[in-house]
């Protein structure tokens, strides 16, 4: 599992690759949180273009990160879903917490 990050205003951009399991899932909420932190981030979009699986770990995660930014006002959303990973969201209810846009844009334009 690699990361890319980018910074929009007050929003951190993730672009997760490969797969969220529990072999990396305490490497990647360390690496996230530091970056929450260290930039001063409001809000987090998820990019999951690249995204090949997700397990219970994974979803651990993303929810993880939705109640640190949430404790703070800010607002979680993901982008780019493929069909698979867009299944196990579905089956978890993350889209009841989690709002799902096409692109980045559509994103960082509703936060």
């Amino acid at each position: 599992m690699n990361l890319d990050y980018e910074i929009v205003g007050n929003t951190l951009i993730v672009k997760l690759k490969g797969e969220l399991d529990h072999h990396v899932a305490e490497r990647i909420r360390a690496d996230l949180d530091d970056s929450i932190i260290k930039n001063r981030c409001k809000n987090l979009i998820f990019n999951l273009s690249d995204m090949r699986f997700m397990d219970s770990s994974g979803i651990g995660v993303i929810i993880g990160r939705y109640k640190k930014i949430s404790q703070f006002g800010g607002k979680v959303a993901v982008v780019q879903v493929s069909d698979k990973v867009d299944k196990i969201f579905n089956l978890a209810g993350l889209y009841r917490i989690i709002n799902k846009y096409k692109t980045q844009n559509d994103a960082l334009n509703s936060l």
